[in-house]
């Protein structure tokens, strides 16, 4: 899919929003991390980092050492969070964030993110960006993005269907849990155009929200 040129309008009730790679621009830190990573388990530095976007680390290490038993995961991704929130050199917002968040005052969303709270908590705070009121993070769920359980947590937090919520990714495992949890997904930047999110777009610049009278959103894309 490429990136949308003409606009495309979206109806939602709810926006529900990915962080690292939508908000955030953290990719510099996740590089020095999981290629640190890959190196200490000789693994190739390229086909981990094709894993690791948008999901919980004990689950892409599920993936990248499938006989590793799953504890050992655990106590690994502790300390891999561990080294990522202390690591925020080069942590910025995407553009149009700050605006983006901004148009959202009475808007029901929530941030989904695969991060914990410290994480979380961090790079937004790094990025200079104001945290959504309502959060569903690593502490809060039982299966990390592809699964659909983060969205549908926060759509019921919100007290919104998933039909009318539309989630905002840029990650495969997120925009196949927003896909999986019904609902409708935009794109965020490059990586996004390769697993068939509803409509792509380079950053939030273009992305536009309306409000309309009767709780209803409208999002002017492209």
């Amino acid at each position: 899919m490429t990136m949308t040129t003409a606009t495309t309008v979206l109806t939602a009730r709810a926006l529900l929003l990915d962080m690292d790679g939508t908000l955030v621009n953290s990719d510099v830190v996740v590089e020095r991390c999981w290629r640190g990573w890959a190196d200490r388990h000789g693994l190739d530095g390229d086909e981990v980092m094709k894993v690791v976007h948008g999901r919980q680390g004990y689950a892409s290490m599920a993936v990248l050492l499938p006989d590793r038993p799953m504890e050992q995961n655990h106590a690994d991704n502790a300390r891999m969070l561990a080294e990522e929130t202390a690591d925020m050199e080069g942590v910025v917002a995407i553009p149009g964030a700050p605006e983006f968040l901004a148009s959202l005052a009475g808007v029901p969303h929530a941030l989904v993110t695969s991060a914990d709270v410290a994480l979380s908590n961090g790079r937004m705070a790094a990025a200079g960006l104001e945290l959504p009121d309502v959060r569903v993070t690593a502490e809060s769920v039982g299966a990390s993005k592809p699964d659909p359980e983060g969205f549908l947590k926060g759509a019921a937090e919100l007290g919104i269907a998933p039909e009318d919520c539309v989630v905002f990714e840029d990650s495969g495992a997120g925009i196949a849990a927003g896909r999986a949890a019904g609902m409708r997904v935009v794109g965020i930047g490059p990586r996004a155009a390769f697993h068939r999110p509803d409509v792509v777009v380079r950053d939030l610049t273009e992305v536009r929200v309306e409000t309309v009278g009767d709780g209803t959103v409208r999002l002017h894309i492209g």
